[in-house]
C-alpha cells in the first residue's frame, strides 16, 4: 500500500519491514499521506545508515540509535528534526515488538534531543501586502496564485490543505471552507471578505480557463488542468516573494505562521488560534505566546516612562 519517495536502502528486507509499518499506520491511525511519506523517508535513511555498518534495523541497540541522532545534529539537522526521527523510531520499534519481530524495544532508553523553542518566521504586515500583490492577476495563473496566497493568509491552512481543497469543500456564500487536516480530521475555517472576493473572481474568470475536459474537482488547477501540487506551490511562493523584493526566503509555512502571529498580536486567544490552525494540542499553539510577549515587551519599552 505505502509507496512513497524512497531513500536508498541497502537491505531490501528492511524496506519491506518499513513498508509494512507505514501501511499499518495508514490503516490503523489514518495517518496523513504527507506525514507517512516523511516517516518513510526518516526510516529508510536510518536503515541505510545501519546497513553501511553491516547491521540490520531489527537488531540495533539504543547506543546505535543515539549515535545516529548525534550524527544528525552534527550534520546540521535541527533538534526538532532529530526529535521527530526519535519519535518515528519509537513507533517503529513498538510496532516490531507488537508483531513479534523483535523481543526488546531499543528505544526505551533513548531520549528526544532538547529542542529550543523558536518563534516562527512570520512576515511583517507590509511584507505580506507585497507578497499578495506580486502575482499578475491579469492572467489566469496569476489570478490563481493571488487567490491561493490570499486564502492561505486569511485562513492559516497548511499547504497540503490548500492544494487539497475541492469545489464541494468551499462555500463562498457562507464564507467558510471545510478543510481535511491531519489524521483525516475535518474543520471549518472562515475565509474573510478579501479572500472570498478573490476566490469568487478566480472561480468565475480563471478556473474555467484552466479546467479541461474531464478535469478534477480541485479548486486550484495547474496550467494542465490538474490539481496544484504542494511542491509547485512552494516554488510559486518563493518566486513571488523574490518578485516582491522580499530578500529572505519565504515558504508557504511563513504565511501560516504570519496568520497565527498576527491574530495573537491583535488579541486573539490561543484556543481560537488552535482551532483555526487545526493543532491537536494547545501546546503546539503555545509557541505563539512568545510572539505576544515579544510584542508586549516592545510596546512597554517604547511607551512606558521607565521602559
Amino acid at each position: 500500500m505505502a509507496r512513497f519517495a524512497r531513500a536508498q536502502v541497502v537491505d531490501p528486507a528492511a524496506g519491506r519491514t518499513i513498508d509494512s509499518f507505514i501501511d499499518a499506520l495508514l490503516l490503523e491511525d489514518g495517518l496523513a499521506s504527507a506525514t507517512a511519506s516523511a516517516y518513510c523517508a526518516d526510516l529508510r535513511r536510518f536503515a541505510g545508515w545501519v546497513a553501511k555498518s553491516g547491521g540490520q534495523i531489527e537488531k540495533v541497540t539504543a547506543a546505535q540509535i543515539m549515535n545516529y541522532v548525534g550524527q544528525m545534529l552534527a550534520d546540521g539537522s535541527s533538534a526538532a528534526s532529530a526529535g521527530r526521527c526519535v519519535s518515528v523510531l519509537r513507533r517503529f520499534y513498538r510496532y516490531l515488538l507488537r508483531e513479534g519481530i523483535i523481543g526488546e524495544d531499543p528505544t526505551v532508553r533513548v531520549e528526544r534531543p532538547s529542542a529550543v523553542a523558536t518563534i516562527p518566521g512570520a512576515l511583517a504586515g507590509e511584507e505580506v501586502e507585497q507578497l499578495l500583490a506580486a502575482p499578475d492577476v491579469k492572467t489566469p495563473l496569476g489570478l490563481r496564485d493571488r487567490t491561493m496566497l490570499e486564502i492561505m493568509y486569511a485562513s492559516g491552512m497548511r499547504v497540503s490543505e490548500l492544494v487539497g481543497l475541492e469545489l464541494a469543500m468551499v462555500s463562498a456564500s457562507a464564507g467558510f471552507a471545510r478543510i481535511r487536516g491531519k489524521g483525516q480530521k475535518d474543520r471549518l475555517v472562515p475565509l474573510g471578505e478579501e479572500a472570498l472576493a478573490w476566490l469568487e473572481r478566480y472561480l468565475s474568470e480563471a478556473r474555467p480557463q484552466l479546467a479541461i475536459a474531464g478535469s478534477c474537482d480541485a479548486v486550484f488547477l495547474s496550467r494542465r488542468g490538474r490539481a496544484m501540487s504542494r511542491q509547485m506551490f512552494w516554488v510559486l511562493v518563493g518566486r513571488h516573494a523574490a518578485a516582491a523584493g522580499i530578500e529572505r526566503k519565504v515558504s508557504p509555512h511563513a504565511l501560516r505562521h504570519s496568520f497565527a502571529t498576527h491574530l495573537v498580536n491583535n488579541g486573539a486567544d490561543l484556543r481560537s488560534v488552535q482551532l483555526l490552525l487545526g493543532h491537536a494540542s494547545i501546546s503546539t499553539t503555545q509557541i505563539y505566546t512568545h510572539v505576544a510577549r515579544q510584542r508586549l515587551s516592545k510596546l512597554h519599552a517604547t511607551h512606558h516612562p521607565r521602559g
